[in-house]
């Protein structure tokens, strides 16, 4: 019976990493992954923006078995997002790929109002250098990012994904305290989001080789 206890418990711990108590076990053993949260500082390029967080996708057969995953670890998953994740918009990849993600606000984008619409963030991001993220970078973080800090929620910068209903939604990844989540957004380009809001893109490698080739053709000092 005592074995049986451990075992009981041993598969608990696996199962649930995402729960508001498993989060804080995260935070006491996990090595400390940066926050997001860091300080508004006005951005000129994407090379000026250090990258925040790496992340592999491509590590699932498919949406299906990416949603498994969210429930195994115990992520709760909002309704819209749920939605999102089973249509057929939502495709994984088939191939392991390493992304390498940013997180800035509309602040740093340079924008000096209290709310700026997603398409204007999109358009400004993309010309500072940033791209769009898959849809699969959503879950994927959610998956791996099990010590985000409470109160931390971070839009992803995606083309959004229609429900059912024809409602265009974005994915936010999310600790509101009671466990982490996956939860849907309004994903219409004049959806107003607050300046301070911290939006993930991703590191666009066109634009390090870009800046690369630009160092390479400088004279020698």
């Amino acid at each position: 019976m005592l074995c049986a206890v451990c075992m009981f418990q041993l598969a608990s711990e696996a199962w649930a990493q995402c729960t508001a108590r498993d989060v804080l076990q995260n935070h006491l053993t996990l090595k400390k992954a940066p926050s997001a949260g860091i300080p508004q500082v006005p951005v000129r390029s994407a090379t000026d923006v250090p990258t925040w967080k790496t992340i592999a996708l491509g590590t699932f057969a498919d949406s299906l078995a990416l949603r498994g995953a969210l429930d195994k670890k115990g992520c709760s998953v909002g309704g819209l997002a749920a939605e999102i994740l089973a249509r057929p918009a939502f495709v994984v990849g088939s191939t392991r790929t390493d992304v390498e993600l940013v997180a800035v606000s509309a602040v740093e984008l340079g924008f000096r109002t209290d709310v700026a619409t997603l398409a204007s963030i999109y358009a400004r991001a993309q010309r500072f250098g940033f791209e769009l993220a898959a849809a699969e970078v959503g879950p994927q973080l959610r998956l791996q990012y099990l010590d985000q800090p409470m109160g931390e929620f971070l839009i992803i910068g995606m083309e959004p994904i229609k429900t059912w209903s024809g409602e265009p939604v974005i994915l936010n990844v999310a600790n509101g305290g009671a466990g982490l989540i996956l939860i849907g957004q309004d994903g219409r380009p004049d959806a107003e989001i607050a300046a301070v809001s911290r939006i993930v893109f991703v590191r666009s490698n066109r634009t390090v080789l870009d800046e690369l080739a630009k160092a390479a053709a400088l004279p020698p000092p």
